[in-house]
């Protein structure tokens, strides 16, 4: 009879095991809008499958900044900081995990003893003897109310967060890699104008002082001339100087010391490619971080339901036996043979608010990480506008900058042919001269500033991720760079 009841409360225990206190969960909602309101000719849209994915910095077609991504995925500590986090998250669901399955526990004992002879309420038996043991326990919790279900629930929702977490790390180090590169490129630029500059200057220089050999002109030409070539010469210095820190801060991305890492000077800038926009409702789909925020959310919700399940009792089932012997005959035999096997039901009757107190706090957990999810995907619409007009304004600003820059050669040209003829002082041409190089140096900077424009909309678009990284974080294995 105590078997059928054990039977039957353990029958009971497996029908109520389907209970889950955890709210049902869906994620927060946003409002999306049907399109970007920044679109232009520089940013079609277009379906998401043809966005840039995988190494999207090849698209601007530098196999040196192709080389230097490349090193991120092992030389990068910051990377490698991520996917050490995401292999603790692994560790964590997979302790989740283990509470699925009953707890097997071994053991065994040898040890001599000695009974007091004064020992209270002591009834004869000898004073020495043996006690030698060899045992085994199993014990599992029936879970009720879904306390281990929504734990593991919670943990693979961190993981897949964790996962989505190493692609927001690794898409943050693949840009600041391609910015600090298209900064280096630009100075690189510069550098080959200023150096194109500085030789005009010195010819315009020699030109003054034989003018003024000849008294054709008078001193406050030369000095004129003179303080140009050195202005020049001084900028050129200082391009130098914040080439430099581009090429450190690349070397400390790609994880190289900065003492022993150079990049090739290289004055031509890649073009700005045209970036193709999928619909607003995918950005949800391909920013990692808003993945990683909606998992969160997710585990968030299921510890609701680990805390909601302390309210209730808990159910175990416990059995034990093993051998035990005085240290006489064989330990293993029948006769040394023992066991206990009944369940047990433990439940708090009073803890002064403690537990009704964890649940009200994962209800604000919850509500944290949907506030966070909402944040983020606002921040994420906020740079994709912010970049859509940068590329598409910065491009109208070029074409007009290069309007600018032909009409100051043409300005500079005629200064430099009145000067020849006497019509005009030098201060007219230094002013056309300093017209000339500020445009071209502004020139430069536009388009350096769209390549990095263009870097942030890959970047605010979710670059190569895709949501099957997430997906798969309940494997074993780090999320590997994605495939192109």
């Amino acid at each position: 009879m105590p078997r059928v009841k054990l039977f039957g409360l353990a029958g009971t225990a497996l029908a109520l095991t389907g209970c889950s206190l955890a709210p049902p969960y869906t994620p927060p909602q946003m409002t999306v809008p049907p399109a970007y309101k920044e679109t232009g000719p520089w940013t079609p849209a277009s379906p998401a499958d043809a966005a840039p994915r995988g190494a999207w910095w090849t698209v601007y077609g530098d196999e040196t900044l192709n080389g230097l991504e490349q090193k991120i995925e092992t030389g990068n500590p910051n990377l490698a900081m991520a996917l050490a986090r995401y292999d603790e998250a692994q560790a964590n669901l997979a302790q989740a995990r283990a509470s699925l399955v009953p707890e097997l526990d071994v053991g065994g004992s040898a040890t001599g003893n000695r009974q007091s002879a004064n020992r209270p309420l002591r009834v004869g038996g000898p004073s020495y003897y043996q006690n030698n043991t060899v045992g085994a326990t199993i014990s599992y919790e029936f879970d009720l109310w879904g306390r281990v279900r929504n734990m593991v629930a919670a943990g693979k929702a961190e993981a897949q967060a964790s996962a989505a977490d190493v692609a927001s790390v690794r898409l943050s180090l693949e840009a600041q890699v391609a910015d600090a590169y298209m900064n280096l490129r630009g100075l690189d630029a510069q550098a080959a104008l200023l150096d194109q500059t500085t030789a005009a200057y010195a010819k315009a220089l020699n030109l003054t002082q034989v003018l003024h050999t000849g008294g054709a002109v008078a001193g406050l030409d030369v000095g004129r001339a003179e303080t140009q070539l050195q202005t020049a010469q001084a900028q050129r210095t200082d391009v130098g100087a914040q080439r430099a820190l581009y090429e450190h801060a690349i070397a400390a991305l790609v994880g190289e010391p900065a003492s022993v890492f150079s990049i090739a000077p290289d004055a031509k800038l890649p073009p700005p490619p045209r970036t193709p926009v999928s619909a607003p409702s995918l950005l949800l789909q391909r920013r990692p971080d808003i993945a990683a925020a909606e998992r969160r959310a997710a585990a968030a919700n299921a510890q609701i339901g680990v805390a909601r399940a302390a309210l209730f009792p808990t159910l175990t089932l416990d059995a034990t036996g093993g051998f035990q012997t005085a240290g006489a005959g064989n330990l293993l035999s029948l006769a040394n043979s023992w066991w206990t096997l009944g369940p047990s039901l433990a439940m708090a009757l009073f803890d002064g608010g403690r537990r009704k107190a964890v649940v009200r706090a994962s209800h604000d957990q919850f509500d944290e990480a949907s506030a966070t999810y909402r944040a983020t995907v606002l921040t994420a619409f906020q740079q994709v506008e912010d970049n859509l007009a940068l590329c598409n304004r910065l491009a109208s600003e070029a074409r007009q900058q290069s309007g600018a820059v032909s009409a100051a050669e043409r300005t500079e040209a005629l200064a430099l042919v009145q000067y020849r003829m006497g019509a005009i002082t030098y201060l007219e041409v230094v002013i056309a001269q300093t017209a000339d190089l500020q445009a071209q140096q502004m020139e430069l900077s536009v388009e350096t500033r769209r390549l990095l424009a263009s870097v942030d909309l890959v970047r605010a678009l979710g670059g190569g991720w895709t949501p099957t990284t997430a997906a798969a974080a309940t494997t074993t294995t780090a999320p590997a760079a994605p495939a192109n």
